[in-house]
Parts: C-alpha cells; structure tokens; sequence
C-alpha cells in the first residue's frame, strides 16, 4: 500500500519539473543578425527605357546580399545631388551613381568624399580626371566609340547585302540621324562613329538631317513625322542613338505606310526586348547589345565590394582598365544573331 501512495508525488514532480515538454531549454546559440549592407543608387530618371533594365539588374544581384536605396533623379541634377546627400545621412556604405549631367560628376565625388565613401559611376562616364582625383571612386560602363563604331559596320554591311535600299539608284546612302541628348558621350561617340565606320567600309553617304530626340520614344515619334513630311522618299535609312528612339522612328513609319517593300530600315543602340522582337519580326534592321544585366551586376558586385572594405573586383570576374574602369562589351546584332540578345535577358 505504501507503493501506491508514493506514485502520485512522483507524477506531480513530472509534471511540474524540468522534464515537461512545455518547458523551453535558453537558446545560448549567437544571435543571427539580418543586417545587409546600405548601397545608395540613383538613376537618372527611371523612365528611360534601357536604364530600366540597369535598375532591375542591380536589384536582382543585390538580393539577399545590399540593402539598396533605389532613387529616380528624373534627369533633374540637382534633385540627384539632394538625394546623394539624403543617403548619405542615411547611413549608406557606399554610392552607385548614374550621372543625370556627367559634367556634376565632380560635385558628386566631394560630397561622398567628405563623407569617406567609395562612389562607383555607371552608365554616363565622368572624366577621366575626376575618376583618378579620389582613390574611391570607379566606373562600370562601355566605350562609347566601341558601339558607333558597331552599329556602322552592320549598316554597311547590309546595305551592301540589300541594294534595294538604294531607292534612288545613286549609290549613295541618305540617312536621317536622331540623336540622344547632345553633349552625352554615348550620343556624340554614336553619332560620330557609327558614320565614319559607313564611310570607311566605301560607302557614300548624305545626311538628310540630324536631330536630338533626348533618348524619348514619343520625341522621336514626333521628329519623325516631321521628316517624314517634309523629306519622304529621300530617306533612306534611319540610325538612332538608342532602341527608344528607334522604335518612336518605325511607329512614325508605320502610321505614315511605310511598311511591307516600303519599309525603311531602322537602326538603334542597347538591344532591349521591343527591339529585339522587332528584329525578330523583320520591322527593325538592327542594334546593337548595350547589356544591361552584366552592367548592372558589375555595378553591384563593386558596389558591394568597396562596402564591405574589400577591393573594388576581389572574388568577381571583373577586370579594370588604365582609368579605374569596368568595360562591358557590346555586340552587333541582327536578325542573324537574334537569340544572343535575347539571351542577355535570361
């Protein structure tokens, strides 16, 4: 009778002591901390049509590993700058900076200077000078002439593969050139090159007329009615600095019958997917891969890096040049090569 009477102790004890399966064991393991990295961006105004893949890009790669302060400058310089100095006090680690007026480049250095930031510009190239004058700050971009000289070379060649272009049987190629913003590096570097390239390659050329559509889509809808107007079938070929403007040209084109064996090929600069379908369909001629996943990773990868106090390319493939810069190639591409293009998207 004793045994029986010592159970139920021994039960309350169970349920009460140490052994209950409610009671929680003090978790001594070290504290996870979910704190990434601040990386202040701009971009000089989101509505740009190539940028707008730049932007993704850069948020793609930063995923899991920066926390990034996004920022549309809406191609206002000084709104860029406010926004640099509101980052700054915001505690980031370092700056990605897509220039709205690559000639405030130096404005932008002295403030992430006076802060003891690393700075890495993307897209709109600062002078060399500004780059060598703090040991901060680097680029991720292109060279300019690289892509004039591309786009060129594809309008030679198919001019040459396509006589029926010719429309007045001159043996001469007249072009209408729409400009993106003047004074730009890439716009003046295309508009040189991509002309110069044609007349080396034994072509001769006239210039209809020339004119800046400011990167718009609906600006270059717009000068292209114009011309269309006034000049008609003296056009002959239509080089733009960018896709947006070259698919504001072809919309142009087709609203005023210019289509089927009247079509009048179009070329432009970045490869972004409208075009590339374009391409694909035969309603564009060519452009030319500005890729803006790889510059958006690279500008990330170095953005991260300098953060974090490492070297600008340690652990990445990235290589820079003499001017502290990462140069991401560009590529030709025609209905040919299509698919390359499209696969820079994947």
């Amino acid at each position: 009778m004793k045994k029986s009477f010592l159970v139920f102790p021994i039960i309350a004890a169970l349920l009460v002591g140490g052994c209950s399966p409610k009671t929680k064991t003090p978790d001594t393991s070290p504290t996870k901390t979910t704190s990434l990295p601040k990386i202040g961006v701009t971009i000089y105004k989101y509505d740009d049509n190539f940028m707008s893949f730049v932007r993704n890009s850069i948020q793609k790669a930063a995923a899991g590993k920066a926390d990034v302060l996004m920022n549309d400058s809406q191609n206002d310089q000084a709104k860029q700058n406010d926004q640099v100095s509101t980052m700054i006090s915001k505690g980031v680690k370092s700056l990605a900076i897509n220039l709205v007026d690559p000639k405030a480049a130096q404005g932008i250095v002295d403030l992430a200077k006076a802060a003891k930031l690393p700075i890495v510009f993307f897209n709109k190239e600062p002078e060399a000078a500004v780059l060598k004058g703090y040991d901060k700050t680097w680029y991720v971009g292109t060279i300019s002439s690289e892509s004039g000289v591309l786009q060129g070379d594809m309008i030679a060649k198919l001019w040459k593969a396509h006589p029926e272009w010719d429309v007045n049987k001159d043996g001469t190629l007249s072009y209408v050139m729409i400009k993106g913003e003047p004074g730009h590096p890439d716009a003046e570097a295309r508009t040189k090159y991509s002309v110069d390239t044609i007349v080396k390659a034994g072509i001769k050329v006239n210039k209809v007329v020339e004119d800046t559509a400011m990167w718009d889509t609906a600006k270059a809808t717009d000068k292209m009615d114009a011309w269309i107007s006034k000049y008609g079938t003296k056009i002959e070929v239509v080089i733009t600095n960018n896709d947006g403007m070259a698919l504001g040209a072809i919309a142009s084109l087709e609203k005023a019958g210019y289509t089927g064996a009247k079509q009048i090929p179009v070329f432009g600069v970045d490869a972004i997917p409208d075009a590339l379908s374009l391409i694909q369909s035969g309603k564009m001629a060519g452009t030319v891969l500005n890729d803006a996943v790889n510059q958006g990773k690279a500008t990330l990868d170095l953005a991260l890096n300098v953060a974090n106090g490492k070297a600008p390319t340690e652990g990445t493939a990235w290589k820079l040049d003499e001017n502290k810069a990462v140069r991401v190639p560009y590529l030709a591409i025609t209905k040919d090569n299509v698919q390359v293009g499209l696969d820079a998207y994947k």
